[in-house]
């Protein structure tokens, strides 16, 4: 009987240390990336990852950086001239031809579906007005996302040596341009047509991304191959409103690396709501304000988690020194930062859940008469 109850007892540790590893160590996946990284969306967690920090060159998945810009930086109906170097740029094209004027949107489709590369370079002198200035803002905004072993040299990713970026800030840029709307829609795009002028016939875009149609939830985003680089791709899905974001560089089974590390991820996490919109986690006093205020977060937080891992989650105000009135509803205040155990996740913004207006000469004479009134006078 006590052995019995020894076994069973072993068993339910056993089953314990299972479900609480860290991501990656049960279960391994076996890909054949050389880097890879699995990461969510949303709070940029690193569900799984190989070799995530190690720079390679990224072929053409440099165009989900390209587009980013052109989104946020251009108007879809800008009217593009091709120039020289636009149309002598080798490898994949869409055929453009000097000066042949496109739109921005439909040059934005020539990117994303085909991989032009004349349309990066056509793209890069429009929006930059020069491919050289175009670049610079590439790597200004890598920086700004957190892409700190990134460096553009163009905006296409054919081979340079000081063009390079690693799984990780591939998945860090990459989750940004999966925000915009307009990059969502174009990438999940099947098929479209522009115009080729002096044709009778239109050229036909089609989306060369496999994963869309073969993955359940498949939304996303680019395929890249050059020798140097191998095979690449940063690979997205969605479901019930939860989108991971997977990275594979010089993957010869890129396709397979990533149903792999997408099939991972969904059946060895769950994504949490933690703390609920407008839940009001602390008030705080306000320096000349009417009254204290409520502080909470704008919207829900949902967080990635395995099963054994919510117990562990934790949080930690931190407010501004010294909080003053007037304050506007949703005004930044502080952070909540969190954990895991003692292991830091991030933070997010802890906001005003309501305006405070500032002190009246009449709401400073009301607070003495009441004390007087409580003294007895």
């Amino acid at each position: 009987m006590q052995k019995t109850r020894r076994a069973v007892l072993i068993g339910v540790y056993l089953l314990t240390i299972l479900f609480c590893l860290p991501a990656g160590a049960a279960e391994e996946p076996a890909v054949s990336a050389r880097s890879a990284v699995l990461m969510d969306r949303d709070s940029k967690r690193i569900l799984w990852k190989k070799n995530a920090h190690r720079r390679r060159p990224i072929a053409s998945t440099t165009k989900i950086m390209t587009a980013l810009l052109a989104l946020e930086r251009g108007h879809e109906e800008d009217r593009v001239v091709t120039g020289r170097a636009a149309a002598e740029t080798g490898g994949s094209s869409i055929w453009l031809e000097r000066g042949e004027k496109k739109t921005l949107g439909e040059l934005l489709y020539g990117l994303m579906l085909c991989s032009g590369n004349d349309a990066a370079v056509a793209i890069a002198e429009h929006i930059g007005g020069s491919e050289k200035k175009f670049v610079a803002l590439m790597n200004e905004r890598a920086q700004s996302l957190g892409a700190k072993n990134t460096h553009f040299n163009n905006p296409h990713g054919l081979p340079d040596d000081d063009h390079y970026s690693t799984a990780h800030d591939l998945g860090l840029i990459t989750c940004a341009a999966l925000e915009n709307r307009r990059f969502r829609e174009i990438i999940t795009t099947p098929v479209c047509s522009i115009s080729w002028p002096g044709r009778s016939w239109d050229r036909i875009l089609s989306n060369q991304n496999k994963l869309l149609e073969s993955y359940p939830g498949g939304d996303g985003v680019k395929t890249g191959w050059t020798e140097k680089a191998g095979r690449c791709f940063v690979g997205s899905a969605t479901r019930k409103r939860w989108q991971l974001v997977c990275v594979v560089l010089n993957a010869p089974g890129m396709w397979e690396d990533t149903v792999i590390l997408l099939d991972y991820g969904f059946k060895r996490y769950r994504r949490q709501k933690i703390l609920a919109s407008h839940r009001v986690l602390c008030t705080a006093e306000v320096a000349g304000g009417r009254q204290r205020v409520e502080l909470a977060l704008d919207d829900a937080l949902y967080y990635p988690l395995r099963p054994c891992e919510k117990e562990a989650l934790r949080y930690r105000i931190v407010l501004q020194n010294r909080i003053k009135a007037p304050l506007k509803k949703g005004e930044k205040l502080g952070e909540v930062e969190f954990y895991l155990g003692k292991r830091f996740l991030g933070r997010v913004d802890l906001c005003a859940n309501h305006a405070v207006q500032r002190k009246e000469y009449s709401d400073y004479l009301r607070h003495v008469i009441i004390l007087l009134l409580q003294e007895g006078w």
